[in-house]
């Protein structure tokens, strides 16, 4: 049995973990609501984005000539894995589930004899991916000194995809990252980068314009030359803040069980402690009585 004095030092421990847990789910509360504003506010852009390249891809779907962001290379024996994931840990499943879904898409292409190249943005992925795919993964790119993700880093990463698809390294690049739904929820997400994913046929939304009839300056092609590649970047854009809301939402979930869990630890340890010490108190008081009734 622990003597009194370590269960002192036990509480005092376990008291002092709490303190800590209990400020990084005060930091992450703050960070999530800026977080969650910036996520949520990229959304409309971004799906307008595929709105509008869906209705572009229409005149151009089916052309020898069409970009190949748009119709591919023809081919999808080689597929790139953009894996997005958070540059710290203490937030739960929140890593593994991502890096969880991306090596069981990794599997399945294996499986089928496809050749898979692995692109990690975040350390964490990196370290769970690279115990078994690590002659796979071709680059880390590291966002740690990155206090608050912009445009231009997704920029940066969206040029190097598409440095790396000029260079026919790859003829599918899919993007791995957690939606953020709520502060309890955030749901592991793949998505295609190129060829570009966009609405076809009768699944393109109609855009809202009201009585204007809008007609496209340049041509269809040379519209479409531009969105194409700005589409990657604002899709990796989207992702990496979906990727901030929801670290935040699940590191606050998680210190919060972590604060909960510490005040139960603390609790049954001052139990243990007054019991232990209610014990030794009656043992020397017997020994007391027990030695006068001797005399």
């Amino acid at each position: 049995m622990a003597s009194l004095k370590e269960l002192r030092n036990r509480i005092a421990s376990v008291k002092a973990t709490q303190k800590i847990t209990r400020a990084m789910q005060m930091v992450a509360a703050s960070k999530l609501r800026r977080a969650q504003a910036a996520a949520e506010a990229a959304r409309p852009y971004s799906e307008r984005m595929a709105t509008v390249l869906g209705n572009l891809a229409g005149s151009v779907a089916g052309r020898d000539d069409a970009p190949k962001l748009l119709a591919g290379t023809g081919s999808d024996q080689r597929h790139l894995l953009l894996v997005a994931t958070a540059e710290r840990g203490l937030c739960g499943a929140f890593n593994t589930s991502i890096a969880r879904l991306a090596r069981e898409r990794a599997e399945e292409l294996i499986r089928d004899g496809k050749e898979v190249q692995i692109l990690c943005v975040g350390k964490k992925g990196h370290d769970i991916l690279k115990r078994e795919f690590a002659a796979h993964i071709i680059d880390l790119i590291d966002l740690r000194a990155v206090k608050r993700v912009g445009f231009a880093d997704a920029d940066t990463i969206g040029k190097r995809v598409l440095t790396l698809f000029d260079e026919e390294t790859f003829d599918v690049c899919t993007i791995f990252y957690a939606e953020f739904k709520s502060v309890i929820s955030q749901v592991p997400t793949a998505r295609q980068l190129v060829p570009a994913e966009v609405p076809t046929g009768d699944d393109v939304p109609e855009l809202d314009t009201g009585d204007a009839i809008y007609e496209y300056e340049p041509d269809e092609d040379a519209i479409l030359a531009d969105l194409l590649p700005r589409n990657v970047s604002v899709q990796v854009f989207r992702a990496l803040l979906e990727n901030a809301a929801s670290e935040m939402g699940a590191k606050m979930t998680a210190m919060d069980n972590a604060t909960r869990n510490a005040g139960e630890m603390i609790d049954g340890l001052t139990l243990t402690y007054n019991r232990t010490r209610q014990a030794m108190i009656t043992k020397e008081l017997i020994e007391i009585i027990s030695g006068a009734e001797a005399l």
